[in-house]
């Protein structure tokens, strides 16, 4: 059977945090690199908020200088609950790894395409408005990817792996019949940008602020040029019979909270408003015969913690040596694909536990008077710092939190009720 289509060593699908810095690494290391993007750069995208485990990811692919000059400085997190009468900062500089004191608040458009021609500067060759529509066995060592363009209608190509970095779109999870909702964590997002927003002005100015509300939390993220992104990400029951507009939905959360009501002022919405649903999900295995998903086309949790944009560029560092491995010899590259999964995995789930009970009053009330005993304080910093694989010194702290929100978690359930 001949090869059909323009050959190349690895094709990536989508362009993309995940996809850009893949094709960037690989490209580096020698590889002949397709990347192809259904959209076109710049493009808006939600997720601005980085944390400061991206920061030695700029380093090695040399937009560092690039980012921090589009990018509003972020300290930190804070949290907020109008109804519990807290607020409390949680600064980066308290992690327990340090060296990592702040990250960055981006309009992701700018972000993304700046990785993207990243990408292009080191050799890959980038496409857009080029939607993949099939990926399936092909001659010998490669395989068959057809793709459709807005210009040259349609194309083929032979590449010998496939890196999937499709984002939501999640193109081959979702065509396996691989992708699973998160039952437990079963939530929608609304958002959008407004201009005059009240800013911070102490020593926290630029950290995101989680406002803690009924059924689900607001972010409210600064942005450069007086932007602010805010959206609001809610439970089942939050959106359970809602039958005005989404825009006045949104507009009847934002005053659910009180001390972010009073930033607003006279802010004006200069945005559409967004919705998306069905939040959080996973791939049942993350690779196969010369493919592997990276990022959000293979799993994506509540953003509560901003760990969306490293987790893909994270998986896509691994990503690109998997692949690598697999050019070289398709044993070991199978075997650093399964090492990969594992360890991705063991993230999302350290991530995921403290995601999973957000909505909890206990868990929020530790947030709102967090303890440093055993430097628990520290080590959920260094958690929200994007430090999501084990480090040393953060083992007993995280399983005394974990102990502490289970101890009172069950003295709830069995203390007496107040009448009603």
């Amino acid at each position: 059977m001949p090869l059909a289509g323009e050959i190349c060593d690895v094709l990536i699908i989508g362009g993309g945090p995940a996809g850009a810095t893949a094709a960037a690494l690989l490209a580096e290391r020698g590889s002949d690199v397709v990347l192809l993007e259904k959209a076109a750069h710049p493009r808006f995208h939600i997720g601005e908020s980085l944390l400061p485990r991206n920061l030695p990811l700029f380093e090695r692919l040399g937009v560092a200088e690039k980012i921090a000059a589009i990018g509003v400085h972020k300290p930190g997190a804070e949290f907020i609950c109008d109804e519990m009468g807290g607020r409390v900062a949680f600064p980066f500089a308290l992690s327990r790894v340090k060296g990592f004191s702040h990250a960055y608040q981006v309009r992701r458009a700018e972000f993304d395409q700046i990785l993207f021609e990243n990408a292009r500067a080191k050799g890959a060759r980038l496409r857009e408005r080029v939607r993949v529509v099939a990926v399936a066995e092909g001659a010998g060592e490669r395989l068959s990817v057809r793709a459709e363009s807005a210009e040259d209608g349609a194309l083929a190509f032979a590449p010998r792996f496939v890196l999937d970095a499709s984002g939501r779109e999640t193109f081959m999870a979702s065509r396996l019949g691989l992708k699973e909702t998160d039952k437990h964590n079963n939530t929608a997002a609304v958002f959008a940008h407004f201009r005059g927003v009240s800013p911070r002005h102490d020593d926290m100015a630029g950290a995101i602020s989680i406002h803690f509300v009924r059924d689900g939390w607001l972010w409210v993220i600064p942005l450069p040029e007086g932007l602010t992104s805010i959206g609001f990400v809610g439970t089942a029951a939050a959106f359970k019979g809602r039958n005005e507009a989404i825009a006045d939905f949104f507009l009847a959360r934002l005053r659910e909270s009180p001390s972010l009501w009073a930033r607003m002022g006279e802010a004006a919405c200069v945005s559409p408003v967004t919705s998306t649903g069905n939040y959080s999900y996973r791939a049942r295995r993350a690779w196969g015969d010369r493919w592997l998903m990276i990022g959000d086309a293979f799993a994506f949790l509540d953003p509560v913690f901003s760990s969306g944009v490293l987790m893909a560029m994270t998986m896509a560092e691994q990503g690109a040596e998997t692949a690598l491995a697999w050019l070289a010899d398709p044993a070991r590259g199978a075997q650093l694909a399964r090492r990969q999964e594992r360890q991705i995995r063991a993230a999302l789930d350290r991530i995921g536990w403290m995601i999973h009970r957000i909505n909890t009053p206990v868990l929020r009330e530790l947030f709102l008077a967090p303890r440093n005993t055993l430097g628990m304080r520290d080590a959920i910093i260094s958690l929200l710092a994007g430090h999501l694989r084990p480090e040393r010194g953060m083992a007993v702290p995280v399983l005394a939190f974990k102990s502490i929100y289970y101890a009172l978690a069950a003295f709830r359930r069995l203390s007496p009720q107040p009448a009603r």
